[in-house]
């Protein structure tokens, strides 16, 4: 495994991030990943040297499983606290009651102050070593989640903060209240970022290299797209296997079968044959290797041998040439990094 600083921060991560998203979640009655697949998947990623877990409160069915897990995997391999990063995140509605009320949601002092202590007691720890805002709450001012959020590190509670899935200028928003009011600020990231959705992304970017912003973007293989499983039939659609995500959304094929999107793909299939590696690896690889930004990936197998062969995107380097091979295939639009 391969390490690195977490942006601007002083704790060391691995190069990959193991997401939990699917711990618990139920689809169509079926539980995605059940609580000894969840187990399995965490040894897997603990033995294979990844330190960092990502998860939410609203993360399992009911919510709060995936944290739940996650704490009694770490009771059982009584891993040293010190020895491992995890994050969770807050905004959604949280129905531990059975009904979410009117405060059970966004980012206001009172519900902030809620879950982070349900989320620290579900993980059987004193604190997070980060705390993302899960979206942005239109309705609290953003003062008070940061004023809220700075109470929590100053008590020991959170170490650092982090901002998913948001415009770029309400970053730039939070990040000047907090500068001005003396706040704590977003020191991660955590947007939709891969080789295959262009989605103009740039100015979001632009603010995590200058302000030393870590990026720790989910979906990085495009909901399984740059695994290289998905065939083009005829007609530009998609031929997916049976259960593949690629069967299960409309979403799925109006982000990810687009020309620039297919084109991306062919320029990873043959960068992989070039480095003997296979596509999904070198799709992590192209992001951990943005130099601008410390670039984490989350990413969220299904299972071991998908985690493993995750992991073995640090074991090669894409050379400049392909490197821009594949930034080329995503066109003008795809953004200058590295």
């Amino acid at each position: 495994m391969e390490y690195t600083t977490l942006g601007d921060t002083g704790t060391t991560v691995s190069r990959l991030c193991f997401g939990t998203w699917r711990f618990g979640k139920e689809s169509d009655g079926t539980v995605e990943t059940d609580r000894e697949e969840a187990r399995e998947l965490l040894d897997t990623a603990w033995d294979t040297g990844i330190n960092f877990i990502d998860t939410a409160n609203v993360y399992g069915d009911p919510n709060g499983t995936s944290e739940e897990w996650i704490g009694e995997w770490l009771e059982d391999r009584d891993i040293h606290r010190e020895d491992i990063v995890i994050a969770s995140k807050v905004y959604f509605p949280f129905d531990g009651r059975g009904e979410p009320g009117l405060n059970d949601s966004g980012l206001g002092r009172k519900h902030i102050r809620a879950q982070i202590e349900g989320t620290l007691e579900r993980l059987g720890t004193d604190y997070l070593d980060l705390y993302y805002i899960h979206r942005w709450d239109e309705n609290t001012p953003i003062r008070e989640t940061m004023r809220t959020l700075t109470e929590l590190v100053r008590e020991g509670k959170v170490h650092y903060l982090g901002a998913s899935s948001m415009a770029a200028w309400k970053l730039t928003k939070a990040l000047w209240e907090s500068d001005v009011e003396g706040l704590e600020r977003f020191d991660v990231t955590q947007p939709m970022f891969n080789a295959a959705d262009t989605d103009d992304v740039t100015d979001y970017l632009e603010v995590c290299a200058d302000q030393d912003i870590a990026v720790c973007p989910y979906s990085p293989l495009a909901g399984g797209f740059l695994t290289g499983k998905y065939e083009r039939a005829e007609d530009g659609s998609v031929i997916a296997p049976d259960g593949s995500r690629g069967t299960l959304t409309d979403l799925f094929e109006d982000r990810y079968t687009s020309e620039t999107a297919w084109g991306v793909l062919e320029a990873v299939e043959s960068v992989s044959e070039q480095v003997d590696a296979t596509p999904a690896q070198v799709s992590l690889r192209w992001l951990m290797e943005q130099d601008r930004f410390t670039c984490v990936p989350i990413v969220g197998a299904r299972t071991s041998d998908q985690l493993e062969e995750n992991v073995g995107a640090v074991e090669f380097e894409l050379s400049d040439d392909q490197f821009e091979r594949i930034n080329a295939a995503r066109g003008a639009d795809g953004g200058d990094y590295r």
